[in-house]
């Protein structure tokens, strides 16, 4: 079992920007490719970032892409996401997400997640 833990949503003017954190603790975090995940009102859960199990790779979505970065600190059981120059339309409650890698596995398919935080609201207003 793994538990996650986001932190550092809130309500941010456009233009600004936020650091979201996602603390895992219980088995070994390196085992875990890590996303995160947005959901906005209304809207279905869309992958945004992902990265391998030691930062190797990484994944932006199209819409972050320049804006946003995603990163982890493995010796901290950490992962985060930099979110820069963030516009209205990036409101919404980002979820930290975790992923054992196995065959046939994607990161862009939430069905293959493992672990799921409960989820940090960020809203930006214009």
């Amino acid at each position: 079992q793994v538990q996650l833990v986001e932190s550092g949503g809130g309500l941010v003017q456009a233009g600004g920007s936020l650091r979201l954190s996602c603390a895992a603790s219980g088995r070994t975090f390196t085992a875990y490719n890590m996303a995160w995940v947005r959901q906005a009102p209304g809207k279905e859960r869309v992958v945004v970032a992902a990265i391998s199990r030691f930062g190797v790779t990484t994944y932006d979505a199209d819409s972050v892409k320049g804006r946003f970065t995603i990163s982890r600190d493995n010796d901290k059981n950490t992962q985060y996401l930099q979110m820069n120059s963030l516009k209205p339309e990036d409101t919404a409650t980002y979820y930290c997400a975790a992923q054992m890698s196995k065959p046939g596995r994607t990161w862009f398919r939430l069905g293959d997640y493992d672990y799921w935080g409960q989820g940090t609201q960020v809203t930006v207003s214009s």
